[in-house]
């Protein structure tokens, strides 16, 4: 039986507004789908939508995101900032920084965020997010963060994985609380989302916490792909991109490669 349930999140939730209202599913199609749609019937921010399986469940540039029942969280929440469009990236970089805060604390874990919205383990993947927005008249009505993170996940199960990706109790040699941990991440988000309502960024301390800048890389984008050396991250998420001609250029999304040289 799950530990997860819509009764179990609130018994031991500490927040007044990140998942006061929660939507369970044991299986569905993508979390993100389904949080839109409430979104666009007037569900309230902070709304949680988490399931024990997504049988669509996607990633950035339409990628399939894999996950046997029970083994990982995969959950989406709905925020309705007061927010520019090209702002909305921010969220991100909070709910990323919320994860990797509460791996860390409750395993013990190091972990590493790669631009623009993985998180990694000892180099592999654990998680990722998928921040999906809808806009009117140049103005943010929503932004939706979708996460998904390998918990107690068997890597050799899904041999398309091994040597890229890795969960927590792969790592760790035993299983982990995925309800402690969840607990962990809604309360980590609302501090981050309350102190980004009051104006201060997360812009820095993400920074400090992404392993591919300062470095040579390939970022493959829905447009093509690009080599040159990655120089920073600007307030809005978008990476800095020096190529090798010394032109530089403002990547909003994409894949980032490690390279050894441009040659």
């Amino acid at each position: 039986m799950s530990e997860l349930s819509a009764e179990s999140i609130r018994r031991g939730l500490k927040t007044d507004l990140i998942g006061q209202s929660i939507v369970y599913y044991s299986s569905l199609g993508s979390t993100n789908d389904l949080i839109k749609g409430l979104a666009a019937q007037g569900a309230p921010e902070g709304t949680l939508v988490i399931a024990d399986e997504q049988t669509a469940g996607k990633g950035r540039l339409g990628r399939k995101w894999l996950a046997p029942p029970g083994t990982s969280l995969l959950l989406s929440l709905l925020f309705r900032p007061d927010l520019a469009p090209k702002q909305a990236q921010r969220l991100t970089m909070i709910c990323s920084l919320a994860i990797a805060d509460a791996i860390e604390g409750l395993t013990g874990l190091s972990v590493d965020l790669k631009w623009p919205n993985d998180i990694l383990i000892r180099g592999k993947k654990a998680g990722g997010i998928l921040t999906e927005s809808e806009t009117t008249g140049g103005y943010l009505d929503y932004v939706v963060v979708g996460m998904g993170l390998n918990v107690n996940l068997a890597i050799s199960t899904l041999p398309e994985l091994r040597g890229m990706a890795t969960s927590l109790s792969q790592e760790l040699g035993r299983e982990v609380s995925r309800l402690e941990l969840l607990w962990k991440i809604l309360e980590g988000i609302e501090i981050r989302y309350k102190s980004l309502r009051r104006g201060e960024l997360p812009h820095e301390e993400w920074v400090a916490r992404l392993i591919n800048l300062g470095r040579q890389v390939q970022v493959t984008t829905p447009h093509g792909v690009l080599m040159g050396w990655a120089e920073g991250v600007d307030a809005d998420g978008a990476l800095i991109l020096r190529t090798p001609d010394g032109q530089r250029k403002r990547i909003l999304a994409g894949d980032v490669t490690l390279r050894r040289s441009w040659r």
